[in-house]
């Protein structure tokens, strides 16, 4: 009895160190990427519902030596086409379009709308050129607000690479595209739909659009490099011309909220 009762306590001392023993290889992990200047930001890892860790690494803001932590707000780039996707999937869902509809619906006279269909549009398969291949635009004038207008004749009248749905390419004007007909459709803003469909049911209150004007004391700066030789900052791209293929901005806490409501099928 004696032995069985040393056991037992060895075995409930053990288990709290076995439980963190993830976390702490995966900080060892990051924190080695950072010394070597490959890694500069916030990391979330969960497990079966439980955080395991989250946690900055680096600095928010170099001169300042603000270091990042898990409230560290980023501009996501890309990551905001999956939003953007999953509000289209849910005016579906609410049968106010379809996926099937050619996007000369939304934008008539719009050169092969009628073979040009929204699940193109969201798969990479519509052969529309991509504005960000446009490189003088990229180097000077991506930090400068456009109109629709202006966005769309960056790439409208150019030849497709391919005739829709024969093959794939990479397109954030197909995105532009697809953050337009969610205006269209809901009469509403870019951003008040988003807040509407997946921001306000996800609890993602520390999410937005427009990174340029965030006012705020946990906004990170993006580099291109930052070492302990140098530190470039990367230009802001503005939120009209990333718009819904790249203008959200967000934390690790608020993409672990939706990351729970999209797998538990509360919005979709």
């Amino acid at each position: 009895m004696k032995k069985l009762f040393i056991l037992s306590i060895s075995i409930c001392l053990l288990l709290p160190v076995m439980s963190q023993e993830p976390a702490a290889k995966i900080d060892s992990l990051v924190s080695a990427y950072n010394r070597l200047h490959k890694f500069n930001g916030t990391v979330l890892v969960a497990k079966q519902g439980s955080v395991l860790l989250n946690k900055g690494y680096g600095y928010r803001n170099v001169a300042a030596k603000t270091p990042n932590d898990d409230k560290s707000i980023f501009q996501l780039g890309s990551i905001t086409k999956q939003f953007t996707a999953a509000v289209i999937l849910k005016l579906q869902e609410e049968k106010k379009l379809s996926a099937s509809d050619p996007i000369s619906k939304y934008f008539p006279g719009f050169p092969k709308g009628d073979s040009i269909r929204i699940e193109h549009l969201l798969t990479h398969t519509s052969g529309i050129y991509s504005y960000t291949n446009d490189r003088t635009f990229m180097e000077k004038e991506v930090s400068i607000p456009k109109s629709k207008e202006q966005m769309i004749a960056m790439f409208k009248d150019k030849p497709l690479d391919f005739s829709p749905g024969s093959s794939w390419n990479y397109s954030n004007s197909a995105y532009s595209l697809l953050g337009y007909i969610i205006e269209a459709v809901t009469k509403k803003s870019y951003e008040q739909a988003m807040r509407q469909y997946l921001f306000n049911p996800s609890q993602m209150t520390h999410s937005g659009f427009d990174f340029t004007h965030l006012a705020h004391p946990d906004k990170t700066t993006g580099y291109f490099v930052a070492n302990d030789k140098e530190a470039q900052p990367a230009p802001i791209v503005d939120s009209t011309v990333s718009y819904s293929a790249g203008s959200v901005y967000s934390t690790t806490g608020d993409l672990y909220r939706w990351h729970n409501v999209l797998q538990n099928n509360r919005v979709l």
